[in-house]
């Protein structure tokens, strides 16, 4: 299929495993996933790690903001299936090498960390992997930080809201991309739509046959299955 879009794993395989587990992106790159999309946020010692809310108290046994605990201490509390929360770089050792394209979402849309940027970047530069990191936040100010430290990396903006011209936004905000929780038609950048889980496959069939870059979701096999159909 020409320009076949990719399908990302949504936080991994949320319908399998619990969401942003080593687990569930283990499962997702032993069964052939295109690509992984995950959230980072600093802890109090700065250490990096991966989960999308600010708090734990809706996917660990534990309370609290992630901001305000050590790594250690927030180690001490676990996922569902008794993991503790990842940190990047145990993450980044489990996809080193392996051909799964990634999505990192820089979670500083409600809070500030200083320096995850800086920080975040400097570890992508030091770990092999196969195709360029996507780095995407809702935060603009974020994604304008990162490009002025590395300008070579691929920046998204993730919007739920309607974009007047995406390209346009995108060529002057120095994006190599838009993640849009719709459709929209683009000519230039590339376009990731989240989060696609239809009952149906119809939304899936729909922006597979518009080529969009990649379908981001939290049921891949499911979209494999749509995509390989069609």
């Amino acid at each position: 299929m020409p320009n076949m879009s990719l399908i990302y794993g949504h936080r991994g395989v949320p319908v399998k495993f619990p969401e942003n587990s080593l687990a569930g992106f283990a499962y997702a790159i032993n069964h052939h996933i295109d690509g992984l999309e995950f959230d980072v946020h600093l802890t109090k010692d700065m250490v990096p790690v991966i989960m999308h809310d600010e708090r734990i108290d809706r996917t660990t046994d534990g309370e609290g903001a992630i901001a305000d605990m050590t790594f250690k201490q927030l180690r001490y509390f676990k996922l569902a299936n008794g993991e503790p929360v990842p940190s990047l770089q145990e993450f980044l050792s489990l996809v080193s090498g392996e051909p799964v394209h990634l999505n990192l979402e820089f979670k500083t849309d409600r809070h500030f960390y200083p320096g995850i940027e800086r920080i975040v970047l400097r570890m992508i530069k030091q770990t092999d992997l196969v195709y360029p990191v996507v780095f995407s936040s809702f935060n603009l100010k974020s994604l304008k930080r990162a490009y002025a430290i590395d300008a070579s990396q691929k920046y998204a903006f993730l919007t739920s809201a309607h974009l007047g011209n995406p390209d346009e936004f995108a060529t002057h905000e120095h994006l190599e991309g838009v993640h849009l929780e719709h459709f929209q038609p683009v000519k230039e950048v590339a376009e990731r739509v989240w989060t696609v889980d239809e009952p149906e496959p119809a939304v899936m069939q729909q922006l597979f046959a518009a080529a969009v870059n990649a379908v981001i979701t939290n049921n891949f096999e499911l979209a494999q299955q749509v995509r390989a159909a069609m």
